[in-house]
């Protein structure tokens, strides 16, 4: 028996038939029909934008511990929820795509970067006399307000809406980034990895300035921003750091860059830790 085709093997139903995702296109994302004329042509099918969509999700490196985050099971508990939350919208209002003559698609970005700062960065209360930080830290808190997921909630609305959107995590990024330019004296792995950040439509930043720091990462953080800034191509952003602690983590010269193009959507917030206040009801 002559044997078939992978592909083929791999469609094959248990009763001969094959089976497709789609069965209009036969997953080839494509209609064929004839035009007026007689000519064989082909339009999109009804599940190309379908199948875009789950694309971009899967490239977004969306964190597990994230996955189920939405703008509708976002808590808004306080003054300073209310304002991340409205800012979060505002800055997804700039966001459109436009259609244009002939059926084609323009993005609409805006080149301003969009963060969350804390108002006494971590940095700063490391360096307090071991006394005197439970009180700071209570009356400063960063942590555990939202801000990653807001910005997770973001990225899911423009992925959905056509947008390309890379979510990367301060340390396990920087880490992979230095490791892969160690490894492979900037081979394929580390080209791949600023590829992606430097091409998606919206770099989405989580936790920056959390790793510590190295001359050699801080020219990286130059890297990354000021190319986003030359092209201006946004960077959503969080951070445990005020604006001045940033800054000597991550660089004076990215920090101008990443700050100063966020202009007014540069939030410095802080408020009470609601994973703290999640345990104690856990254990009540």
């Amino acid at each position: 028996m002559q044997n078939r085709p992978l592909e083929k093997q791999k469609q094959q139903g248990e009763h001969g038939e094959d089976n497709y995702n789609c069965s209009a296109c036969k997953d080839t994302e494509f209609i064929l029909y004839k035009n007026d004329d007689g000519y064989d042509v082909a339009r999109p099918c009804d599940c190309r934008e379908r199948n875009a969509w789950k694309r971009r999700f899967k490239n977004s490196m969306i964190p597990d511990e994230f996955t189920n985050s939405n703008f509708e099971n976002y808590q808004r508990l306080s003054k300073v929820q209310e304002s991340m939350y409205q800012s979060t919208f505002d800055y997804l209002k700039l966001f459109k795509i436009e259609t244009g003559t002939e059926g084609r698609k323009k993005k609409i970005i805006p080149p301003w970067n969009f963060g969350f700062v804390a108002v006494f960065g971590e940095q700063r209360l490391k360096e307090l006399p071991s006394s005197e930080r439970p009180a700071v830290k209570q009356k400063h808190n960063n942590y555990g307000i939202g801000k990653t997921h807001l910005q997770v909630s973001l990225a899911k609305r423009l992925i959905k809406d056509g947008f390309n959107v890379v979510i990367v995590s301060d340390v396990m990024f920087m880490e992979q980034l230095m490791q892969a330019k160690k490894m492979s004296d900037e081979g394929e792995s580390y080209n791949q990895l600023l590829r992606n950040v430097l091409n998606a439509d919206v770099l989405i930043w989580d936790d920056i300035g959390k790793v510590n720091w190295t001359e050699p990462r801080e020219r990286m953080y130059y890297t990354i921003i000021n190319e986003r800034y030359r092209s201006q191509k946004p960077i959503v952003f969080n951070s445990n750091e005020d604006r001045g602690s940033l800054a000597e983590k991550i660089g004076y010269a990215a920090a101008s860059r990443l700050i100063g193009q966020a202009d007014e959507f540069l939030l410095e917030t802080e408020g009470a830790d609601w994973r703290l206040k999640k345990g104690a009801k856990t254990h009540v």
